[in-house]
């Protein structure tokens, strides 16, 4: 019986590290100003691109270019989380494991 648990605990860490990997792979978009300012996110809450449109530059508004590019992340961490959590939670039986979400 040991051994079918212990079987058992290798099959998830396996499954585990699988959906870790393909949550590195992953990307979602967090967008703001009708899409002037993009962050590109993979599942593991890592910003891997931002892209501004040259117009919201040329307009001089530090600040509300400031507040899009934060409101974009917020969005991008948001879809990135939710993507984690459904993810993972397929493979714990929706048990919250701290550090896998």
């Amino acid at each position: 019986m040991n051994r079918n648990i212990m079987r058992q605990a290798q099959e998830l860490q396996s499954r585990l590290a699988r959906a870790q990997q393909e949550l590195a792979e992953a990307s979602v978009e967090g967008t703001a100003g009708g899409g002037v300012v993009t962050v590109v996110m993979d599942g593991q809450q890592r910003v891997r691109a931002v892209r501004i449109s040259p117009d919201v530059v040329k307009a001089g508004d530090v600040e509300m270019l400031q507040d899009l590019i934060v409101a974009a992340i917020n969005e991008a961490t948001r879809k990135s989380q939710e993507l984690a959590s459904s993810r993972l939670s397929a493979l714990t039986g929706g048990l919250k494991i701290p550090g896998l979400t």
